[in-house]
């Protein structure tokens, strides 16, 4: 089967979802352009300041996608790339683009707080500690795992490193630009990328070379800084910036895969269970997160995001638009795998990782562009560091996110302990501490496997939360949330089930009491809201 087609079907199945079903979306929730947001209401020029919306989908765009897009539907395709499809183009669109959008709409409705907050509100104090300390630990986990891989990164790529510290001065340029001396968005918009390109070029003649442990300290202190200084000095305009890398490879591995044009010789399934993964239900729904659904998501637009919209209709292309974007990337990467024999793709997944099969079939697409001619080894290089970029952004977007879990933590804190973790300083330090601790101690490998069912965890409780709000607002119970919310919770508790039964079978008690502990947090809040649902009645919900 053709490549090109199925790339081409996708692309028009998604805009129409985005003018169709977004627009929907939009309206069932009651987006309203008169109502001032909390980056207006709000504003103190640090965490909440209002973003235009091409730079807010660029913050939200760059801090959702990092690698997992890529990662996860590449490893999945060993289930055949048919599945897959079918649950980045529905999970993308009924799952994943609306539990975004809520997440991020609810938010702003609830003065950009997190769903921990509206879980306290609607459902009770005891959700929202819980919800709070699970997201506290899962942003923890994803602060170690993903400061190792940046910093095996920037060892082994020194033009990566080089380019990366660059990017980083150019965005507080640009942010002075915009918010200090007032330059309009489009002419600093063409210089500042224009500058981005050409310090990708300047990598690789000046690259920066030091040794992975060197790297993961510079890395500690560099998010430290990320978390506390203002959003419009650093997250915002590097997030912006960085995603034009994205974009510019998104559209060239379009047209690149459009004369390209490979064939699809993958099979198009294989079996219900395989060695590497397990059963497809529930591990497919696990493996591919973001790109489908993704928990993380819910905390960067209730989180980063909600405290930077301009307006609610931005809602609309910041959220829904950034998730089906998303979708797209992971499209393409499934097409690198499927382009690729059964042999082929073990052997390329086996000896360079997803990422590396994403690099290669991402280069032999763009020169196949009439008039392109690169040096393959040039385009991987580049492909590397577009994605090491996001992972460092999701990187710094976690610390941020962690450091404002833990500032809603200490609300149910005694008065002198509260006044004293709400500072945004010893809450950050307290949120990249655990991460430190896993990453030194590498027990960060062990529990990592357990990233995947926690995050979609974190996707079903948001979507709960989402369904109890939108009882008390509207008085009546939504299909279009509580089917995705029940089908993620069904899949988390399957996987979880699944997990605790083969750590107690090799004798992995961690792991085994972890997964155990989150299911028992799934089943109490689900318990929790459910009831809340069945009284019928929203008044009486409140705690």
């Amino acid at each position: 089967m053709s490549g090109s087609i199925v790339l081409l079907a996708s692309l028009v199945l998604l805009i129409a979802a985005y003018a169709l079903y977004g627009r929907w979306v939009a309206k069932k929730f009651g987006v309203d352009d008169t109502l001032l947001t909390p980056a207006h209401r709000l504003r103190d020029d640090g965490d909440y300041v209002p973003a235009r919306a091409p730079v807010l989908l660029g913050h939200h765009f760059a801090s959702i996608a990092g690698a997992a897009p890529i990662i996860g539907p590449i490893s999945a395709a060993v289930f055949g790339w048919v599945p897959v499809l079918l649950w980045l183009l529905l999970g993308g669109i009924f799952f994943g683009a609306m539990h975004d959008f809520a997440a991020l709409f609810v938010s702003v409705r609830n003065d950009g707080r997190s769903i921990g907050e509206v879980i306290k509100k609607h459902v009770g104090s005891r959700g929202s500690i819980l919800f709070l300390l699970f997201t506290w630990f899962t942003l923890a986990l994803v602060i170690a795992a993903f400061a190792i891989i940046v910093a095996k990164t920037f060892a082994t790529v020194p033009a990566a490193a080089s380019s990366s510290l660059m990017f980083i001065a150019l965005a507080v340029l640009f942010g002075l630009a915009l918010n200090r001396f007032k330059m309009s968005l489009a002419p600093a918009s063409v210089v500042g990328v224009t500058m981005l390109l050409a310090m990708v070029w300047l990598g690789q003649i000046f690259p920066v070379s030091a040794a992975e442990s060197t790297w993961i300290y510079i890395l500690l202190v560099y998010i430290y800084f990320a978390s506390v200084a203002p959003v419009w000095i650093l997250l915002q305009p590097r997030d912006y910036l960085n995603s034009f890398l994205l974009y510019i490879l998104l559209f060239a591995g379009f047209i690149g895969m459009l004369f390209y044009n490979p064939e699809i010789v993958a099979p198009a399934f294989t079996a219900f269970k395989v060695e590497s993964l397990g059963y497809l239900f529930p591990m497919l729904f696990v493996t591919v997160a973001c790109g489908a659904i993704s928990g993380f998501h819910s905390l960067v637009a209730s989180g980063t995001t909600a405290k930077q919209l301009d307006r609610e209709s931005d809602a609309q292309p910041v959220a829904f638009g950034g998730m089906l974007i998303e979708t797209f990337l992971a499209i393409l990467a499934l097409l690198t795998a499927a382009m690729l024999s059964s042999e082929s793709y073990a052997a390329d997944l086996a000896a360079k990782g997803p990422v590396g099969v994403f690099s290669n079939g991402m280069a032999h697409a763009i020169n196949a562009i009439p008039g392109l001619k690169f040096d393959p080894a040039v385009l991987v290089s580049f492909v590397s560091l577009v994605v090491s970029a996001f992972a460092l952004t999701s990187l710094d977007t976690a610390t941020r996110l962690g450091r404002f879990a833990f500032q809603e933590l200490a609300e149910f804190m005694p008065d002198k302990a509260r006044s004293v973790c709400r500072n945004k300083h010893v809450a950050t330090l307290l949120a990249i501490l655990p991460g430190a601790l896993l990453m030194f101690t590498g027990q960060w490998k062990a529990i990592w496997p357990l990233f995947g069912s926690a995050n979609q965890l974190l996707a079903s409780i948001a979507l709960l939360s989402v369904t109890v709000w939108y009882f008390h607002s509207f008085h009546c119970k939504p299909l279009f949330i509580t089917v995705p919310m029940v089908a993620m919770f069904l899949v988390t508790c399957c996987a979880l089930i699944n997990v605790v039964d083969e750590n107690l079978a090799k004798q992995g008690y961690l792991m085994a009491g972890l997964s155990g502990t989150l299911l028992l947090l799934a089943v109490f809040l689900a318990w929790e809201a459910f009831g809340i649902l069945r009284k019928g009645h929203p008044e009486s919900a409140v705690n």
